[in-house]
């Protein structure tokens, strides 16, 4: 494969076969510091063919078309600028399902699946248990909620229509489409006042608008701001929806919301002056980062 920079000089008898492609594009990617270079290789590749990554073992003996070089070629180079490789192949997985997504959403990460996780602990023998997502984003949270618990009913709120409008198709590629409804609004304000949850979930913007600059090109220059900025401290969503989900759980239902690593003393701490929550434990994610806050309404 030709180096994205500048066309290199290559003999007429070089054969790009998909073994040989791989090779080279992993290795120039861990040149430009790729955390993953030989996944991200592997992803981008079998995109542009078309075909299934695990289809890239048995074919690396076959020559790539040209087009299938030439567009290879511009997901590398657009890859080495930063763009996330979720959003050059339009999609993700998370919880073992795939969602679609753009640059209106933010990507969904494995540190969430400890919110999904909770809630389906806690809901395993609840009856059509009523839940409310909070920024549903790609709508990874209400749509895999719904998936595997299928006598939930969730309501799924965005402040973006965009957004919103990909979390339809989320849901509608999953089969759950009529059990949510989708809301645009600002937080609560689309929400019905006289409606009750079991569940309240939310993986809030908590970045302090400040640490922003300093974020990882991939997340910085490419993922909505809308979703990441938390105001001065980070807490600016968080407040608000500790505040107002009083009002809208039932007495005996959990609040459930993703943290940065570093809030977990404050993001408890805000919690204390709510005699309404008994707050839980922190949940901890797979690294054993502080991810999860829980907290039960009083009757």
């Amino acid at each position: 494969m030709e180096d994205t920079r500048r066309p290199a000089v290559v003999e007429a008898s070089t054969r790009w076969t998909i073994g040989r492609l791989l090779t080279w594009t992993a290795s120039y990617l861990a040149e430009k510091g790729a955390d993953f270079p030989r996944l991200d290789a592997e992803v981008l590749l079998a995109h542009s063919l078309g075909c299934r990554r695990i289809e890239l073992y048995t074919r690396h003996q076959e020559e790539a078309p040209e087009e299938v070089r030439t567009r290879f070629r511009d997901l590398i180079r657009r890859r080495v600028e930063g763009c996330p490789v979720a959003y050059l192949v339009g999609r993700k997985e998370f919880f073992s399902l795939e969602f679609d997504v753009n640059s209106s959403v933010l990507i969904p990460r494995p540190d969430t699946e400890c919110v999904v996780m909770e809630c389906l602990r806690l809901a395993r023998d609840m009856q059509a248990p009523h839940i409310l997502d909070l920024g549903t984003g790609s709508g990874n949270l209400a749509v895999t909620v719904a998936h595997q618990q299928r006598s939930a009913f969730v309501v799924a709120v965005d402040i973006c229509a965009d957004a919103l409008a990909i979390a339809e198709r989320n849901a509608a590629k999953h089969g759950v489409k009529d059990r949510i409804t989708f809301l645009k609004g600002d937080v609560f304000e689309p929400v019905p006042n006289d409606e009750r949850f079991d569940f309240i979930l939310s993986n809030p913007p908590y970045i302090p608008s400040a640490d922003i600059a300093q974020l990882a090109i991939g997340v910085r220059d490419y993922e909505p701001h809308l979703a990441l900025d938390g105001g001065a401290d980070g807490f600016a969503i968080f407040d608000r929806i500790v505040d107002q989900s009083r009002s809208f759980l039932k007495p005996g239902g959990y609040l459930m919301l993703e943290i940065g690593a570093p809030q977990e003393s404050h993001a408890r701490d805000r919690f204390g002056q709510y005699s309404e929550y008994e707050l839980g434990p922190t949940i901890r994610d797979g690294a054993g980062h502080p991810r999860v806050l829980r907290a039960k309404r009083q009757a």
